[in-house]
């Protein structure tokens, strides 16, 4: 590569020197207010940090304005199933975080919080929120309970702290081929081992001082890891399981019923076959709808429409690439695969912002509406086809830099001298 393309170029002209203005009105542009609302000519005014007003109202004067002629702003994308921050290079075991064995007697991770070991400097970070993403969240992955997510913001500067929006925002557990070393080789096994972790999380909450004197049975697990599931038993924090085959996601449904539990489903390569009881139970579910082949036996019915058929039946859907850190910029992409392949616009759209928002319970994202954090996307066209690119973006209210670890290895050999 010897120069940069013209999306690139703008990108960076655009958001030279201005990223910390307090008041912004992009104007005259195609706002998406949220799915299924959208305003033409509309302005969009952001102050310190949130959304102030959206609609045909004039500028503030003191506002720092921006032509959204021929734009298309959208609220900010969120990956829900992201190993961003916790992955460098998925080869070098040393810079994979919260990647666990799933050893038969180190099956329950349910401790484990991802913002002990989030990079907030990831090289991957700046190229997901080149592709719109200011929102992630990171996950652990490994055993039957890997540990619990973290919704984090992908604001530049910010050190982990504040880059956190919630914590814990879900646990993350595994049924299937995931769980099946854990699960001593069998799927029944392992959903036994889920089933006994939540019913004893239940009983130290009911008879803590009984465990504290030593007067309890063996539990399943250690105090920390059924401490961290209480919240998860008592419906508090989402349950994320990984399942993709489709007696999997029966296992799942009937756990969540069980339990009475807030549950997910990621992965979901076959929980089409279950579209109206996940709708019944209202159980939302992750899935990358270029995961249309199949990849293992656990993924045989894998189907290309698959979230058309599960959002024309009810099911929230949220779009996730599977984890791979490197690969966030590209769910605009996996958006406009699934429209292509029946799914109606606003439900992609919703599958990146609202539907994720809901999942993890953030109720202040993945809308550009007053009082909502202006994590904001301005687009030279419709963000689903790839002739588009982004021209701004606003994470809090922050512009954000165009600079990559790609950019940046651009212009130190753009000029070898010669």
């Amino acid at each position: 590569m010897t120069r940069l393309s013209l999306g690139s170029l703008a990108l960076i002209i655009f958001a030279a020197g201005t990223a910390g203005a307090d008041v912004v009105a992009i104007e005259d542009a195609t706002v998406h207010v949220r799915p299924g609302e959208t305003l033409e000519g509309a302005t969009v005014v952001i102050r310190d940090g949130v959304i102030e007003q959206v609609g045909d109202a004039a500028a503030p004067p003191e506002a720092r304005r921006i032509d959204g002629d021929g734009r298309v702003v959208t609220s900010g994308f969120v990956d829900p199933y992201s190993r961003l921050g916790m992955v460098e290079v998925n080869d070098v075991s040393e810079t994979n975080e919260g990647q666990f064995s799933s050893d038969l007697d180190e099956a329950i991770h349910a401790a484990y919080r991802v913002t002990d070991g989030y990079n907030p400097r990831s090289v991957a970070i700046p190229v997901a929120r080149t592709g719109g993403v200011t929102s992630a969240v990171a996950v652990p992955q490994g055993g039957i309970v890997a540990g619990a997510a973290a919704w984090m913001s992908l604001g530049a500067g910010a050190d982990a702290r504040a880059a956190t929006v919630q914590s814990p925002a879900a646990m993350m557990a595994a049924l299937g081929d995931g769980a099946l070393e854990a699960g001593d080789g069998s799927r029944g096994f392992a959903a036994m081992r889920l089933r006994e972790l939540l019913t004893d999380a239940a009983a130290l909450a009911d008879r803590r001082d009984a465990y504290e004197r030593g007067q309890s049975r063996e539990l399943a697990a250690g105090r920390l890891a059924l401490e961290a599931m209480e919240p998860v038993a008592g419906g508090e924090v989402p349950l994320v399981v990984t399942a993709h085959r489709a007696s999997d996601v029966a296992v799942a449904l009937d756990i969540a019923e069980s339990f009475d539990l807030d549950l997910a489903i990621t992965g979901a390569t076959e929980a089409w076959i279950h579209a109206d009881e996940l709708a019944d139970a209202g159980v939302a579910v992750i899935l990358d709808p270029l995961a249309n082949l199949p990849a293992s036996f656990e993924r045989a019915h894998a189907r290309d429409d698959a979230a058309r058929v599960l959002a024309e039946a009810g099911v929230p859907v949220a779009f996730s690439n599977a984890g791979r850190a490197s690969a966030a910029r590209t769910l605009r992409q996996r958006a406009g695969n699934a429209v292509a392949r029946g799914m109606d616009w606003d439900d992609a759209l919703a599958a990146l912002t609202t539907a994720p928002a809901a999942i993890y319970g953030v109720d202040d994202v993945g809308e550009l509406a007053p009082g909502y954090r202006a994590d904001v996307a301005v687009w030279s066209g419709d963000p689903f086809e790839l002739g588009s690119h982004l021209e701004a973006l606003f994470i809090g209210g922050q512009q954000q830099p165009a600079r990559t670890r790609q950019t940046e290895l651009l212009e130190r050999y753009r000029d070898l001298g010669h």
